[in-house]
């Protein structure tokens, strides 16, 4: 078999791999989606260094929880959940510098306390409303932090 021959089999191993990938992260986002209550949600894991260390996520309400769910991934499970009662929105501000091109479009930054520290994550504005009256629907009696 001459090497050309090899070399084009492997390239269409390699191009089919990728085109399953991409179609296991579209069925799966469709799957993570099918009840709603999803919205683009990136979250901030490391903030040592200023305007990185943001990865893209789907953000989902679960009842009296918020899942993270990192957006290039296959696994079902939300890498982070923050439960209703621990979070309180402190405040919000724009993107600066490489945070813009890390983020998506017309995104806001919002920073929360938990009783593990302060977050960041990052979502649109009406998605920002939406969080907010969510965190306010917190039943009668419920403490935050």
């Amino acid at each position: 078999m001459p090497i050309w021959e090899g070399l084009l089999e492997s390239a269409a191993v390699v191009l089919l791999l990728v085109l399953l990938l991409g179609v296991a992260l579209i069925v799966r986002r469709r799957w993570l989606s099918r009840n709603g209550g999803t919205f683009e949600l990136s979250y901030r894991a490391r903030a040592t260094t200023p305007g990185r260390g943001w990865l893209l996520g789907l953000g989902r309400y679960a009842g009296d929880s918020l899942e993270w769910f990192r957006i290039f991934s296959l696994s079902p499970r939300p890498k982070r959940v923050w439960a209703r009662t621990t979070l309180a929105y402190v405040e919000r501000r724009e993107p600066e510098g490489v945070e813009q091109l890390s983020l998506y479009p017309g995104h806001v930054v919002i920073r929360c306390e938990t009783p593990s520290g302060v977050i960041e994550l990052a979502l649109g504005s009406s998605s920002l409303m939406g969080f907010q009256s969510w965190l306010e629907a917190a039943p009668p009696g419920a403490h935050h932090l």
